[in-house]
């Protein structure tokens, strides 16, 4: 099965805060630490390890762009929301949805990544875990429920040979 599995509910997965304002937010946090105790990931602006950060930083950026476009079109061929606070007329298991359940989420954990290089804090780089650990559990656990009760027995099938991450 392929494109996405139609349904007319209307209830949505409960979601109340815009998953992004989770990253944002481990972002500033981390920034913040950093402010108040700097912990650089690499101290010489000009060294070769500083230029290595920048250019993972870059690759994450561009891994971001192609997982969020991809998905957000496999989305709009769908023809459902990508809000979560919206009733989902489809789910979706093409695209970079063939490899994860939750493409746009991976995409955000990149660009966050690429950013916590960027500001070079090691600081905003563990802060990822608490974004993810909130991700997972207050947003991705109330669209799985959402979405199992929605789409019964297709969701499951699609879960069953899908990652949730990678």
């Amino acid at each position: 099965m392929g494109g996405a599995v139609t349904s007319e509910r209307s209830a949505h997965a409960g979601v109340h805060v815009p998953p992004p304002f989770v990253y944002v937010v481990g972002l500033v946090v981390g920034w913040l630490l950093d402010r108040a105790r700097p912990w650089p990931i690499t101290r010489d602006a000009g060294s070769s390890a500083s230029t290595l950060r920048f250019a993972i930083a870059v690759l994450l950026a561009v891994g971001y762009l192609v997982v969020f476009f991809s998905a957000l079109a496999a989305f709009r061929r769908a023809h459902t929301t990508l809000i979560p606070n919206r009733p989902a007329t489809a789910f979706v298991t093409d695209g970079p949805y063939r490899w994860t359940r939750n493409p746009m989420y991976v995409s955000l954990a990149l660009l966050y990544l690429a950013l916590a290089l960027w500001i070079n804090s090691w600081w905003a780089v563990l802060m990822v875990v608490p974004v993810l650990f909130v991700i997972n559990s207050a947003v991705i656990a109330r669209e799985e429920r959402y979405l199992g009760s929605a789409f019964p027995g297709p969701y499951a099938e699609y879960c069953a040979r899908t990652r949730r991450w990678l």
